[in-house]
């Protein structure tokens, strides 16, 4: 370790001025509520940087947190890493131990550690129960997206926040929340915004405010004003979702036993992208209820790469994977590495049929599956400005892994009862 009292030293960060409050609050909960790009988690990456290599805050250490660990590789684990070659420059390795393998972070110079944990199943869970620090303790927790936690998986952080602090005067325990507000029903509103409590400070930002933000992005944005005004809403204002307009409803975000055994039949799903999302599902269908097990949701990867990671992941190449039909190429770039893939069918009013079935059966996401869970909570029908009034027009605007669904209940929704399904599948499939 090095001296501490003689290589910390204050260094001038580039901070956007109005998380100046949110950056001092000592309160147990903080939250920053923001549009995408408002600078919230690269603002929380500086701050925890800045303390954690103070000397005045000896024995803090910060467990990070998102839904399914490895999410953590990037966002929070980068983002940490980023404020730490911008901090110390490039001699940050006399300050700060980096680790990828396991993920973590060790200050230099007062000894404080990062560590970076999941909570998508019990078994994360528990790990998050027993983890121990060599000195002091886990004083700060931040939890990245935290849309995707379910209260319980906060109720179980927020109980490792307890114990005598007396070692260090000036430490304090503290949980840090960043995220794009979704539905304004989700659990996070009411727990925290709903309400006035001395625990609680909330903090909204906006990419507006954001001095860092460069032409290219102001124009996407106004691009999704345009197209998607409820979308702009969230990922522009950082105001909550109205819950109107939702096309599905029929959902859970669940943990469910994933194993084959347990489905009447499993396939994959698969909707093509690039700039915007490339979204591939292994579904299970049980008593005609639709179960997602897994997810793969990747940009700006070209086919090869995404056969790769769905090879890596181990995604299934024995069940039929239904594709989009308008992509004949990618569809024999995947029969060659092995995958059953074939184009769905398209006729007129596909679309709106596909949904009109998805909405008659039950949805069960498991926790891993987080972009879905995102997509389903804000895929809306798109609205009439003139008369105020929805259409049956779905807005075509984050909406990858809908499409991937709708692709998943091909064989469904045209053969109709489960045992005729059963035999297709076993014809078609294996």
């Amino acid at each position: 370790m090095v001296n501490s009292t003689a290589s910390f030293k204050e260094v001038t960060v580039g901070f956007n001025k109005h998380f100046k409050e949110f950056n001092s609050c000592r309160l147990r909960y903080r939250l920053a509520k923001g549009s995408a790009g408002s600078g919230k988690s690269v603002d929380v990456a500086q701050d925890f940087i800045l303390k954690l290599s103070d000397p005045k805050y000896k024995g803090a250490n910060l467990l990070c947190i998102r839904k399914v660990a490895e999410s953590n590789k990037d966002s929070t684990y980068a983002e940490l890493k980023s404020a730490i070659y911008k901090i110390f420059g490039e001699n940050y390795e006399q300050y700060w131990t980096i680790l990828s393998s396991p993920m973590e972070l060790t200050s230099r110079i007062t000894g404080n550690k990062v560590i970076f944990r999941g909570m998508k199943d019990e078994r994360q869970r528990e790990k998050v129960k027993s983890i121990t620090v060599d000195h002091g303790k886990i004083t700060w927790i931040w939890v990245e997206e935290a849309t995707e936690l379910f209260e319980a998986d906060v109720d179980i952080l927020d109980d490792r926040l307890r114990g005598n602090l007396s070692f260090n005067e000036t430490l304090f325990y503290q949980m840090t929340f960043t995220f794009n507000p979704v539905s304004a029903s989700h659990w996070l509103k009411g727990k925290y915004f709903d309400q006035v409590h001395e625990d609680i400070f909330t903090h909204q930002s906006t990419y507006l405010e954001n001095r860092f933000i460069d032409d290219a992005y102001h124009k996407r944005m106004l691009m999704r004003k345009e197209r998607d005004p409820d979308g702009y809403r969230i990922y522009g204002l950082g105001e909550w979702g109205e819950s109107g307009g939702l096309i599905l409803t029929n959902y859970k975000i669940e943990d469910f036993d994933t194993s084959p055994e347990r489905f009447d039949y499993m396939l994959n799903a698969q909707d093509f992208g690039f700039n915007h999302a490339n979204a591939i599902g292994e579904i299970g269908f049980k008593d005609g209820e639709l179960f997602l097990c897994r997810e793969l949701y990747v940009f700006e990867k070209d086919t090869s790469e995404i056969i790769e990671l769905a090879n890596k992941q181990q995604f299934n190449k024995n069940l039929l994977m239904w594709c989009d039909s308008a992509e004949p190429d990618r569809i024999k770039m995947w029969q060659k590495a092995g995958y059953k893939a074939r184009g769905v069918k398209k006729e007129a009013n596909s679309v709106a049929a596909q949904i009109d079935y998805l909405k008659q059966t039950t949805i069960h996401i498991h926790p891993s599956c987080v972009n879905t869970a995102k997509e389903i909570q804000q895929w809306k029908w798109r609205k009439d400005e003139r008369t105020n009034t929805y259409t049956d027009e779905p807005v075509k605007f984050f909406d990858d892994a809908m499409a991937m669904l709708r692709y998943s209940i091909e064989i469904e929704r045209r053969n109709g009862p489960i045992e005729k399904t059963r035999r297709k599948v076993r014809q078609t499939a294996f």
